[in-house]
């Protein structure tokens, strides 16, 4: 069985993110969403939050698990979900540097471990988390950007902080 993990913070989840959980669960026997949880991030939302999130937008989609994880390493936490794929997304050639660098890296501490990097669709190629909330604060549509739990979401946090 091929298990493989979809790591990153998604403060929020966007439809590039979903776009590429929808495209891995076709491609392994099991994915795993791996929420990571650092607070040095100053994330929007809570783990809790981010979890209720990808579960409802995720709703009827198979084979896959949401779980957080942090303190450690991604090629730690990959081994001990006995997962030998990290799926990562590419948007642009930024993003590739940063990438290739963290592959390398991963593959010098667990060479068992492979890091398959997927392309969202050309019309999310630009759509990023930072962006999305920075968007959404100043009152901009996001709901074509984000599934509708999420844009709800958005919604209701920047409703209570203004």
């Amino acid at each position: 069985m091929t298990v493989a993990i979809y790591p990153g913070t998604f403060d929020p989840l966007t439809t590039g993110h979903l776009d590429l959980i929808k495209r891995s669960v076709r491609m392994f026997d099991k994915l795993i969403v791996a929420i990571f949880a650092s607070p040095m991030k100053g994330p929007l939302f809570s783990v809790d939050e981010r979890r209720y999130l990808i579960e409802e937008s995720i709703r009827g989609l198979g084979n896959i698990e949401i779980d957080t994880f942090s303190d450690t390493l991604l090629v730690f936490y990959a081994r001990q979900r006995q997962a030998h794929v990290i799926v990562r997304g590419l948007r642009a050639i930024a993003d590739f540097e940063y990438e290739f660098q963290m592959t390398l890296m991963n593959r010098r501490l667990d060479e068992d471990i492979e890091t398959v990097f997927l392309t969202p669709r050309e019309e999310y190629t630009y759509v990023a988390s930072r962006l999305i909330k920075e968007v959404a604060a100043y009152g901009g549509n996001v709901e074509e950007l984000v599934p509708p739990p999420v844009a709800l979401a958005l919604k209701e946090k920047f409703r209570r902080s203004s």
